[in-house]
């Protein structure tokens, strides 16, 4: 059966929610991939485009780990999105083709059900007590999401970084629902490196006094580790040759704090991480991070080739990049390589971007032209 659908449009919503942003209930019980499940669990999303009345040109992108929905700007919400210059009138991802639409992960904290949100039993926040996520919990649910929305398929899944580890579990869930899928820096599973960025990262966040537990008052948490925490992650989104160009031994206006900062790469750190502290939710950043490091394609058949033969896709695309740390590119042509063994029309990508595993977000020189013109032939 279908779940009934209930949307709401800017109501009950984080406070940076817009008229841009819509949130479907999905009543009842949703079930856990590891245990566990949740009741009357709400999904955001915002779009983009026509839908046509064959409903046969949808485009469903998953985000990274941070993002909201808001991919991109709209006569609902003008304010730039995080994929700004990737999607649009006339852009690599077509509006004039494609009815976009762009799901807020759950578990993450932009509108959809969320470590943060109220568990209706208890009346407090799920906190801890939420259960343990998988990216295949994230699949799932933007699948009852599109049911809802009455699109039985689509045309092209795809997504960044954790998106793409979303979209290809999507594929493997749901075989048959996509024509295309377009993974960019992610892989098939985590490397014991992207691992250990992330362990830290959520030990910093958890060592904080103030995380409680997880069980800190909204608004408030362990500012300094999440302030710690995306420092570490930028170092690791980035590439020690972009450092070098862009900031060399430059000196900072040094205050009086001893060993307080003295190198304009740590000032750049300190803003970015400050900029950060607030917007996000700490304990939807220890879930979404973790569901990153479980997930394996080889999970779902005991090995990447045996789950990748049950994909009735007809096209990828997989774009990877030569300074990516996180990601490493010869992860993206592992990826290629196994989607190709699988009988799908593969193209790999591999994109000389000196930015990292960020590149996605601001090379758009190197990465309009490349989705661009995969999307383009479908």
């Amino acid at each position: 059966m279908k779940p009934h659908l209930t949307v709401h449009s800017g109501a009950q919503l984080a406070p940076a929610a817009s008229a841009a942003r819509h949130v479907v209930t999905l009543p009842g019980t949703f079930a856990m991939r590891l245990g566990g499940e949740l009741q009357d669990v709400q999904i955001a999303y915002e779009s983009w485009g026509r839908l046509n009345a064959a409903k046969d040109n949808v485009l469903l992108l998953f985000t990274g780990l941070s993002p909201s929905a808001h991919a991109a700007s709209s006569g609902e919400d003008p304010t730039p999105g995080w994929w700004e210059e990737m999607l649009g009138p006339d852009k690599s991802i077509d509006t004039h083709r494609f009815h976009i639409i762009c799901v807020n992960s759950l578990g993450s904290c932009f509108g959809s059900t969320g470590p943060a949100s109220l568990d209706a039993r208890s009346g407090k926040a799920y906190g801890p007590a939420f259960p343990t996520l998988t990216l295949e919990d994230v699949a799932a649910a933007a699948h009852m999401l599109l049911q809802s929305l009455g699109i039985p398929r689509v045309k092209v899944v795809m997504g960044p970084s954790m998106g793409g580890m979303s979209a290809l579990a999507y594929v493997l869930m749901h075989p048959g629902s996509a024509d295309a899928l377009v993974s960019i820096s992610s892989a098939t599973h985590s490397e014991p490196f992207s691992i250990a960025v992330r362990s830290l990262q959520r030990e910093l966040i958890r060592s904080d006094g103030a995380w409680q537990g997880g069980h800190y008052p909204s608004g408030e948490g362990p500012r300094e580790g999440m302030r710690l925490a995306r420092k570490l992650g930028m170092i690791s989104y980035r590439s020690a040759k972009e450092w070098v160009e862009r900031f060399g031994r430059e000196r900072a206006h040094a205050g009086s704090e001893p060993f307080g900062t003295e190198f304009e790469v740590e000032a750049y750190l300190e803003s970015r991480a400050q900029a950060f502290v607030g917007s996000f939710d700490p304990n939807s950043y220890l879930y979404l991070s973790r569901a990153m490091d479980l997930f394996d394609v080889a999970d779902h058949g005991g090995s990447v080739d045996k789950a990748l033969s049950r994909l009735k896709l007809k096209q990828a695309l997989v774009v990877g990049v030569d300074t990516d740390i996180l990601f490493p590119v010869h992860q993206q042509q592992s990826l290629a390589q196994a989607l190709t063994r699988a009988g799908v029309e593969t193209r790999f990508v591999d994109l000389p971007s000196k930015q990292g595993h960020d590149s996605f977000l601001v090379d758009m020189e190197h990465f309009r032209p490349a989705v661009g013109e995969f999307l383009a032939a479908l």
